[in-house]
C-alpha cells in the first residue's frame, strides 16, 4: 500500500506505454504494465462471456490488419482498419463488424463477437452494399480499401461494417446481423479518420443513451459516413448498438458485475495516484475531518445561527433539491478557517461509487475527492504568462472525481475519465502513465484541482488567453487506494453485500456559500497589469467564464451530479 504524502515521499516506479523508436505508434500493441489480477470467486464477472438475454458476446482484442492509410486523421498520421482475428473467435461465435483506430496511438481496442443462444438472434446478411473505396484516391495507403455495409434480413439490424482489400463482396457467412430487439440506437463518438476530400469520415460509435439503468452495449465497431463533416461527430448513423435485454428488475442482469470482494481487488489493482502541484496550498481531506474541524450548516433566514455538523452528516437535511435553503461553510474563527482551507492530505479519504455502464458490460468506479477549498485562478494573457486573478475562482467545498471504466469480460482497465471544472475527458489506458503495476497516474491542477493525464500547462481559453491549469509531480501525493470508502453500489441491493450510504451523500444542497465579491473590481485590478491592446480581449474572455470558474457559488455533492446515474460527458 502507498501513502498520502506531504514530504519525503518516495515516488513509485513509473511505467509509460512504450512506443517503438521507429514506425507508427499503432505498430505497437498496448498491454497493461502488470498482469490482470486473479479475481475472487463470483458469478459471471471476468468469465470472458456475457449473456445479453439470449445473445452471448465475447470481447475480441486481437486483429488482422486489412488496410492502412498514412495521412489524414488525428495528427495527420492516418488510420488502420482491422477485422477481428478468426483464431480468437470461439466456435459458434461470429464477427459483427470490423475495427479501426488512428495511427497516432498504440493499438488498443476491441470488438464484440456474438453467439446465438436463444434461436434466430443472429442471421447472415442477404447482401452487401459498397459504401466507399479508396481506389481512385491519390493518398499514402497500403493497398486499396473497400468498405461494405451488410444488408440485413427483415427484422434485423447492422451493428458494424466490413472492410476488404479486394473489390469483390465479402462472403455472406463472414459476419452476422442482429435481431432488432437485441439492438439499441447509437451515435457517432470520436473521430478516427477521414475528410471531405476523401469522401468519407470514420467515427467510433456508442449507445445514444447511457446510464446505470440503460441497456445499450458498445460493439467496438466504426461508422463510415459518406461526405460527413470533417472530424465532427453527429448523432445519426446507419448502424445500431447491441442491447442487454435482461429485465432491469431481474438481478441476473447484474450477474456479470463484480461482487464486493472483486471490487476491492479492482481498487487495489487500479486505484490512481494523484499528484498535487508542488505549490498547492489547498489539499484534500475526508468529509468527516471537514465536519469535525468546524464546518457549519447554514439555513436561509437563520444565517446568524449556524450549527456544527455531525461527523457523518447525520444532521444534514436529506434528499430534496438544491433550493438554496441550506449551505455549508468554513468555521467562523479566522485561524480555524485558514487551517481547514488547507485540508488534511495525510488522513484524507476518497469515496467510491460503483455502477454498471453500457448495459452492465462495464463497471465504472467513480472515485470522488473532497477539497475544503478551491483556490484562486491564474491566467495567461498572450506573452504575460502568470497573472493572479484575485478572488476569481475561489469557492468553499470542491468535489473532483476520477472514473475507472473496467471491462466485465475480463476485469481489464479500459479507460479513465478525468474531471476538469464543469466537464472532463476520457483517456484510454494506452495513453496513461502507470506506477506500481497498473495504477494510473493523474495530476491535479494548482488551486483548481482539475485532473489531467500528463504534467504541464493546459490553457482553458483560446487565442493565447485563458485560465492556467498547471500540473506537476511533487512530494504531495494522494494514493486513492490507501483510504477509501465504498459509499454506493445500488446493483448490490439484492445481495448480502449491501452498501450503506453515509447521510452526507444524500445532502443535495451546496457545499459552500455563494461568495459575494465585485468581479468588475477584480478585473480592473488585473487590467492595470495589462498593456492597453490586451484589455478588451481579456474582458471578453472573463465574461465567457462559467460560474464554476468564477467561483460565485459552492458546488453540490456527488449524488447531485448528472453523471451519478448517467455517463460522463
Amino acid at each position: 500500500m502507498g501513502n498520502n504524502c506531504l514530504t519525503n515521499c518516495r515516488t513509485p516506479a513509473t511505467n509509460i506505454a512504450k512506443k517503438k523508436s521507429k514506425g507508427l505508434p499503432i505498430e505497437t500493441t498496448f498491454k497493461l504494465p502488470a498482469p490482470i489480477p486473479t479475481w475472487p470467486p463470483g458469478e459471471g464477472f471476468g468469465s470472458g462471456t456475457i449473456d445479453l438475454g439470449g445473445l452471448q458476446v465475447r470481447q475480441i482484442t486481437s486483429f488482422k490488419k486489412i488496410w492502412a492509410t498514412h495521412e489524414g486523421g488525428p495528427d495527420n498520421a492516418g488510420a488502420t482498419f482491422f477485422e477481428p482475428s478468426t483464431i480468437d473467435i470461439p466456435p459458434g461465435f461470429f464477427m459483427l463488424g470490423c475495427y479501426a483506430q488512428p495511427n497516432n496511438t498504440p493499438l488498443f481496442g476491441s470488438v464484440l463477437a456474438a453467439k446465438d443462444s436463444s434461436g434466430l438472434s443472429l442471421k447472415k446478411p442477404v447482401d452487401y452494399t459498397l459504401v466507399w473505396s479508396s481506389e481512385s484516391l491519390k493518398i499514402k495507403q497500403d493497398g486499396v480499401a473497400y468498405v461494405w455495409l451488410p444488408t440485413p434480413p427483415d427484422g434485423y439490424k447492422n451493428v458494424g461494417h466490413a472492410i476488404t482489400n479486394f473489390p469483390e463482396k465479402p462472403a455472406l457467412d463472414k459476419m452476422r446481423c442482429v435481431r432488432s430487439d437485441f439492438t439499441d440506437q447509437c451515435q457517432t463518438d470520436t473521430w478516427i479518420w477521414g475528410a471531405n476530400k476523401y469522401g468519407l469520415n470514420v467515427f467510433s460509435v456508442r449507445p445514444s443513451v447511457r446510464g446505470t439503468e440503460e441497456m445499450g452495449v458498445s460493439v467496438g465497431t466504426f461508422a463510415a459516413q459518406i461526405n460527413g463533416n470533417d472530424n465532427s461527430p453527429t448523432t445519426s448513423t446507419t448502424l445500431a448498438c447491441l442491447k442487454n435485454i435482461m429485465a432491469k428488475s431481474n438481478l441476473s442482469s447484474y450477474n456479470y458485475m463484480p461482487n464486493l470482494q472483486q471490487i476491492e481487488t479492482m481498487v487495489q489493482a487500479y486505484s490512481p495516484y494523484i499528484y498535487l502541484h508542488p505549490d498547492e496550498k489547498y489539499l484534500p481531506s475526508s468529509v468527516s475531518w471537514y465536519f469535525d474541524n468546524g464546518a457549519l450548516l447554514y439555513r436561509k433566514g437563520e444565517e446568524s445561527k449556524p450549527i456544527p455538523i455531525e461527523p457523518m452528516g447525520s444532521n444534514l437535511p436529506q434528499g430534496g433539491s438544491n433550493d438554496g435553503a441550506y449551505w455549508l461553510d468554513l468555521p467562523v474563527d479566522d485561524k480555524a478557517k485558514e487551517r481547514v482551507k488547507k485540508g488534511d492530505l495525510q488522513n484524507s479519504q476518497v469515496y467510491l461509487h460503483i455502477k454498471p455502464m453500457l448495459g452492465a458490460t462495464y463497471t465504472d468506479i467513480a472515485i470522488w475527492i473532497f477539497y475544503p477549498f478551491n483556490g484562486p485562478a491564474r491566467a495567461k494573457v498572450k506573452f504575460i504568462n502568470n497573472i493572479p486573478l484575485g478572488k476569481i475562482g475561489e469557492h468553499v467545498g470542491d468535489w473532483e472525481h476520477v472514473t475507472l471504466r473496467i471491462s466485465n469480460f475480463n476485469g481489464e482497465l479500459w479507460r479513465v475519465f478525468l474531471s476538469q471544472h464543469s466537464g472532463g475527458t476520457w483517456v484510454n489506458a494506452s495513453e496513461l502513465e502507470f506506477q506500481s503495476g497498473n495504477k494510473p497516474v493523474t495530476y491535479a491542477s494548482l488551486n483548481g484541482h482539475a485532473m489531467y493525464a500528463k504534467p504541464g500547462l493546459v490553457l482553458q481559453g483560446s487565442g493565447g488567453i485563458g485560465i492556467r491549469n498547471d500540473t506537476a509531480k511533487s512530494r504531495m501525493l494522494l494514493d486513492t487506494g490507501r483510504h477509501f470508502s465504498i459509499v454506493a453500489a445500488d446493483y448490490l441491493s439484492g445481495s448480502a453485500s449491501v452498501i450503506t450510504e453515509p447521510p452526507w451523500l444524500n445532502y443535495f444542497r451546496e457545499w459552500g456559500p455563494k461568495i459575494s465579491y465585485d468581479i468588475s473590481h477584480e478585473i480592473k485590478e488585473i487590467e492595470k497589469l495589462l498593456p492597453g491592446k490586451l484589455k478588451p480581449a481579456f474582458q471578453k474572455f472573463v465574461n465567457s467564464l462559467p460560474n464554476e470558474v468564477l467561483g460565485e457559488q459552492g458546488p453540490t455533492g456527488p449524488k447531485a451530479k448528472s453523471n451519478w446515474n448517467g455517463d460522463e460527458v
